[in-house]
C-alpha cells in the first residue's frame, strides 16, 4: 500500500539530500520545490522550507535514512548524536570536515585536525572560526597558519579519481570512508599520543555512519562525536574545515589555469554553461578530468550543446 511520510531537515541536510539524489532528479518542477527525485519505487519531494515528503510502499525505509537529521519531533532520541560532554569545548580533540561534495567543479576534500586544548586559545586569537564567516582569501591565509601549527591530514579526491570510485559509493558513503581514512592517518602520525575525543562534522545520522563505515578495511570506532556544525563546539572542526575549504579553492583555480577560463564552485546555472564550453573543447573525456559526472549538470550541459 502507498505511503506517504513527511520529515523537517535542516539547511544543511536539504543541501545533502539534494547532492545524494541528484542522480535520481526528475525533469520536473514543482512550486516552491528543491527538487523532485525517484528511487526505486519511492518519489522523493523536497520544499524550500526544509519540509521533504517520502512517496511509495517503501516511502517510511527511505526517509529512515534521514530521521537522525530530521528536526521533526520523534519520540525516541539518542543523546550519543546530539549532546557533547560539558567542557567538550576544551578538550584536545580530532576534528573532521569536508568541502565539495555538493559542488560539480572540483574535488572532494577532506581534513582531519588535531587540537591538543593548549593549542585552543591560540587559535581562536588568530581567527580560527566557522570557514563561512571567512572570505576565501582569509580562508587561504589562515589555512597556511593553521598547517604549520597543528597535526592534520588532508584527503583530496580529484574529479577523474571521484569518477571512477563514486559507482560503487553514493555520496554518503564515500564522504563516511574519506573521514574514516584521514582520521585513521592522523591517528597513526599522533602515536603514541592519544585524542580526548573525535568530533565529525555531521553529515549522516551516526548509526549511518556506523554501517557504512563497516565496510573499510581499517575503521575507526571508538571516541567518536557526531554533531552537526561542529566548528561552534571545537575550533578542531573549525581548523578542518578551513584547511579543507582552501584546498578545494586552491584546486579549483588550478583548474581555472589549465581550461583557460574561469571554473565556479556549486552546481548552478553557470556550471551547465562551462561545462557545456568544456565537452565543446574536449568531450565527456576531458569534463571527466574536471567535473563530477554523475551529476544532473554533464546532461544539461549535453543539451545545451
Amino acid at each position: 500500500m502507498a505511503q506517504n511520510h513527511v520529515i523537517k531537515v535542516s539547511k544543511k541536510t536539504l543541501a545533502e539530500m539534494t547532492t545524494v539524489y541528484q542522480p535520481n532528479r526528475l525533469n520536473k518542477t514543482v512550486p516552491y520545490t528543491v527538487f523532485v527525485a525517484k528511487v526505486g519505487t519511492t518519489t522523493i519531494t523536497a520544499y524550500q522550507s526544509g519540509k521533504v515528503m517520502f512517496q511509495g510502499p517503501q516511502a517510511e525505509k527511505e526517509a529512515a535514512r534521514w530521521e537522525g537529521t530530521s528536526t521533526t519531533p520523534k519520540k525516541k532520541v539518542s543523546p550519543q548524536t546530539t549532546t557533547l560532554p560539558a567542557d567538550f569545548g576544551n578538550w584536545s580533540v580530532i576534528g573532521s570536515d569536508e568541502v565539495g561534495n555538493g559542488s560539480y567543479f572540483g574535488p572532494v576534500t577532506v581534513c582531519a585536525a588535531y587540537v591538543d586544548k593548549s593549542m585552543i586559545s591560540k587559535l581562536k586569537a588568530l581567527g580560527v572560526r566557522d570557514s563561512k564567516e571567512l572570505t576565501d582569501p582569509q580562508i587561504i591565509q589562515l589555512s597556511h597558519v593553521i598547517k604549520e601549527l597543528i597535526p592534520y591530514k588532508l584527503l583530496i579526491v580529484e574529479p577523474k579519481k571521484y569518477n571512477e570510485i563514486q559507482p560503487n559509493y553514493n555520496a554518503v558513503h564515500m564522504k563516511v570512508a574519506l573521514h574514516n581514512q584521514a582520521i585513521y592517518l592522523l591517528l597513526q602520525e599522533l602515536a603514541p599520543t592519544k585524542p580526548e575525543g573525535i568530533l565529525i562534522d555531521q553529515f549522516t545520522p551516526e548509526k549511518n555512519y556506523r554501517k557504512y563505515v563497516r565496510n573499510e578495511k581499517i575503521q575507526v570506532t571508538e571516541k567518536l562525536f557526531f554533531v552537526t556544525k561542529g566548528e561552534q563546539y571545537h575550533v578542531a572542526v573549525a581548523a578542518a574545515s578551513i584547511i579543507s575549504r582552501a584546498a578545494f579553492l586552491e584546486e579549483l583555480d588550478k583548474e581555472s589555469a589549465e581550461l583557460g577560463f574561469s571554473v565556479p564552485s556549486g552546481a548552478g546555472s553557470k556550471s551547465d554553461q562551462v561545462a557545456a564550453r568544456i565537452l565543446k573543447k574536449g568531450g565527456l573525456d576531458l569534463l571527466a578530468n574536471y567535473a563530477k559526472l554523475h551529476f544532473a549538470n554533464t546532461q544539461k550541459a549535453q543539451k545545451l550543446l
